[in-house]
Parts: C-alpha cells; structure tokens; sequence
C-alpha cells in the first residue's frame, strides 16, 4: 500500500516523508568547532573548555588531570567524555597520573549516569586517530554514553536522527548534582 504523498511546503518534492528539523547540526557537519591543526593552539575545543565556567563549557567534574564534560553533538542523553586537560592525542602518552584518574574519572561518570538516569548499561571508549573515527584526534577523550532498553528505535534507524529529551545545561546540572566525590 502507497498512501498519497504528504505536500510540505518548503520541504521540497512531495513525499512520504515527515521532518525533524536540527539546524543545530549544521555546525558539526561544517566542522565549525573543529581545530584548524593538530596544536593546542590551532582552536582545540578541549583545550579552551575548561577556561569557561563550568555551566558555560558544559563541564560536570574537574579533577587535577582530567575533566568530564558532556558531549556537544550526543549519541544520547547524558554523553560524557572524559578529558586529559593536557593536549595529547595518543592514549600511550597519557603519564600514570593522567592514566589513574581518567580511568577513575570515567567509573565516577558510569555512576552518575546511573544515579541520574536510570542508565542501564553503557558504551565507553576512545576513537584514536581521525581513521579510527575520532572527529578531534589532535586531543584524545574518553566517551561514556549511557543507554537504555530499546533506546535504539525507529528514529535512528530509519530516520537517521536522534531525539534528546533534555537541554544539554540542564543534562550538566542533573550529572554534577549526581557526580560522586
């Protein structure tokens, strides 16, 4: 069965199609946030972050070595990377001491996930150099993206296009309430 095509005005052709509307991406398909090189220097959004206050770089916790943030472009609600403050793009190069707290760093972030989300399980990695996917390789992070029974539905999957019930300040606010100390 073929129902007749929906007219969008200003949408283009007639189609089956309804659309969800994100300019708000544009910016990361255009790369607009993106280092113009590999320097700390060139424009890292990981470098400038934690010279903001806290709300305004969507920082959660700091600690000594490493900070977690959450992710400006989510896979999920509740998308958090953890960050050495130090630019450095190979896990390998971390010392002990960046090492030991970003691996603490990230147990704290899976526990205030949990305590503010209800998360039920977790996806935690690193994309190491631009061909392993890392849209920032010049400065390496550590994602934990929380996740859910049946998050995985018909819209990323069929429309290609995720739905974040929540404003990302307002994610920042519930995650360093629930950060454990």
């Amino acid at each position: 069965m073929n129902p007749e095509p929906i007219e969008q005005a200003g949408a283009g052709i007639p189609d089956q199609f309804q659309r969800l509307w994100s300019p708000h991406r544009m910016a990361y398909i255009k790369g607009e946030n993106k280092p113009s090189g590999p320097g700390a220097d060139d424009g890292c959004p990981f470098c400038d972050i934690p010279k903001r206050p806290d709300p305004e770089g969507l920082i959660v916790a700091r600690g000594s070595a490493v900070y977690a943030v959450l992710n400006l472009y989510p896979y999920n609600s509740g998308h958090l990377m953890v960050c050495p403050y130090r630019h450095v793009s190979d896990y390998v190069d971390l010392d002990e001491a960046e090492t030991a707290e970003l691996a603490e760093f990230t147990k704290r972030a899976i526990q205030a996930l949990r305590k503010a989300s209800g998360a039920q399980g977790f996806n935690v990695g690193m994309n190491l150099g631009a061909v392993a996917g890392a849209g920032i390789a010049a400065h390496l992070h550590q994602h934990v993206v929380p996740r859910w029974g049946g998050d995985t539905n018909f819209m990323p999957v069929v429309g290609r296009t995720k739905v974040l019930p929540q404003l990302l300040r307002d994610t920042r606010d519930l995650l360093a309430d629930a950060w454990p100390a």
